[in-house]
């Protein structure tokens, strides 16, 4: 039997997000460098990953940095990327989408900002049963218990037009979504945090939203998820103690989280993939395992180190 052991591509490849089409598997992830775009590889079964390039067309803006991609088919089969763009440290990113006619792009902004906040960040878009689109994203929110970034959710007029009627999914509610004691931030110095990286699967007849919360640098970071029976909520997070999902191992693997989830070659079983940091912090690197959906919710006995089955 065919095995692999995480991670399952060695170059710094963060916010893995997980497309099949075709029976082909394409992933676009976030490289922490000025001049790169959005790094695409593709993949028979998950396991072994090659190189595409970067498959994004860059804007014609200098020193800024593209972060978390996702990529959707549009109804008029066409491929739309929703990404941020801004400076390194997240100052002033913006939500915008790219259009190509192939997963492997190239993908061409298409001059939309589609949101007007001061901080969009991590565009998951999701079509329900229906037909209908909605997508999800972060924003700030500088009130109540715990001032940080948090996950919205709006209905996607177009591929490329937001309704502009927002809800809120999941706040910062626990103290392990802590980002950073006393940050500066808006100038204004805040205890912050955060909860990000918004990824929907429906399963049972309920709407799971799959984020992660914390520091993306530190241990506390990890991946849980909240409930819903609508795409607009209400949504209610069932545990809130520690990461339900995903968690450090230490000396192992650090912060995994950012996860997408993508079903396996069958389509028997679904695959979480997400990225983790080495036990020295220098990379953040792509890593799946199995995601079970079990009574009590779903979960993952990740982040693996030793070797395993490929998916089917």
């Amino acid at each position: 039997m065919a095995s692999y052991r995480n991670p399952v591509y060695a170059d710094y490849f963060a916010d893995p997000f997980a497309l099949r089409h075709d029976g082909v598997y394409y992933a676009y992830g976030t490289v922490p460098e000025v001049g790169r775009t959005v790094p695409a590889l593709i993949s028979d079964d998950l396991a072994s990953w090659r190189p595409l390039g970067d498959v994004l067309v860059p804007l014609q803006r200098a020193g800024e940095v593209y972060w978390a991609p996702e990529v959707a088919l549009g109804d008029d089969g066409r491929f739309y990327m929703y990404f941020s763009v801004g400076q390194e440290e997240g100052e002033g990113h913006r939500l915008r989408v790219a259009v190509a006619d192939s997963p492997a792009g190239p993908f061409v902004d298409a001059d939309v900002v589609l949101d007007t906040d001061p901080f969009s960040i991590d565009a998951h878009p999701f079509r329900d049963d229906d037909g209908s689109w909605y997508l999800f994203f972060c924003r700030d929110f500088l009130d109540g218990e715990r001032v940080g970034t948090g996950i919205v959710v709006d209905r996607l007029t177009t591929m490329t037009e937001l309704a502009g009627d927002v809800c809120t999914v999941v706040r910062p509610y626990a103290d392990w979504n802590l980002f950073q004691a006393q940050r500066t931030w808006y100038g204004r110095t805040w205890d912050w945090y955060t909860v990000e990286g918004p990824f929907v699967r429906k399963a049972s007849g309920r709407y799971h939203c799959f984020f992660s919360g914390g520091a993306w640098r530190e241990s506390n970071y990890g991946v849980s998820y909240a409930v819903a029976d609508h795409p607009l909520g209400p949504w209610e997070v069932p545990s809130d103690e520690e990461p339900s999902i995903l968690r450090t191992v230490p000396g192992r693997v650090l912060g995994p989280g950012h996860a997408s989830i993508v079903a396996s070659p069958s389509g028997r079983h679904d695959v979480i993939v997400y990225h983790g940091w080495d036990p020295a912090g220098h990379a953040r690197l792509m890593r799946i395992d199995l995601l079970e959906w079990t009574p009590e919710g779903p979960r993952s006995d990740g982040p693996s180190v030793d070797p395993r089955p490929v998916p089917d």
